[in-house]
């Protein structure tokens, strides 16, 4: 299983707007994705009620994890969006 760990940078967390973009993000990768608290059980990335329910904060770090054909360049896909303060990108 590859994991990954990386710092929210969006300044109201993975809140709202920034966990829509990341579950939608997740929901696109040819693996599932869990997120979660470093040494905690992780929930699935690609659902944003499950996402905003971890109620992760600004700074905090978070642990990506995924198996199968792709989990590496998933992961590295999502921790840099998640690098990025998603609140302050413009809506596309």
């Amino acid at each position: 299983m590859a994991t990954k760990r990386v710092k929210i940078a969006s300044t109201v967390g993975l809140h709202a707007r920034p966990a829509g973009l990341f579950a939608q993000a997740a929901a696109r990768q040819p693996v599932p994705v869990l997120i979660g608290r470093p040494g905690e059980k992780g929930v699935v990335a690609s659902s944003i009620l499950a996402v905003m329910a971890l109620g992760v904060k600004f700074e905090e770090e978070v642990e990506l994890s995924a198996e199968g054909d792709g989990a590496e360049a998933a992961l590295e896909e999502l921790a840099e969006l998640l690098s990025q303060d998603l609140d302050a990108t413009p809506a596309t």
